[in-house]
């Protein structure tokens, strides 16, 4: 497999994490605390659009030979640094990363006013960076 076949993989699941997310964007805050299973399906597609899209960004410093990260916000940084990316947009993936790593390492009890506020406003930070991954890759 290429890794523009990884790339294309990659922001394939990432749409297909963001559409059932969607589906789950009108439930209250108070729903989500109230309801475990509710709250399962929503750390776990968060998690999941989170790590692949952190994913797709190791893909596109490999395919494009930029120096390799030592962290995942590192990641974020070097493509703006090789303007793939605006500092606007990484400062934005930067919070995903670490809404990542409390949600894979419970480093801390999950505020779901934090969860909710991501469900309902920063899902189209994460659009925003494949439409511009695409863009770069020729994908689009």
């Amino acid at each position: 497999m290429t890794n523009l076949s990884v790339a294309e993989n990659k922001i394939s699941s990432v749409k297909k994490y963001l559409s059932i997310l969607e589906s789950y964007r009108n439930h209250s805050v108070e729903e989500i605390k109230r309801d475990a299973t509710l709250r399962g399906a929503i750390e776990r597609y968060l998690y999941l659009v989170c790590k692949t899209a952190i994913d797709l960004t190791e893909v596109i410093i490999s395919v494009s030979k930029f120096r390799k990260p030592t962290t995942m916000s590192e990641s974020f940084v070097i493509l703006e640094e090789e303007g793939v990316i605006g500092a606007d947009l990484k400062a934005r993936m930067a919070k995903l990363v670490a809404l990542l790593n409390v949600l894979a390492h419970e480093y801390e009890e999950i505020n779901y006013e934090v969860l909710y506020d991501v469900l309902r406003s920063r899902l189209q930070d994460i659009t925003e960076f494949v439409e511009t991954a695409e863009m770069f890759l020729n994908l689009k």
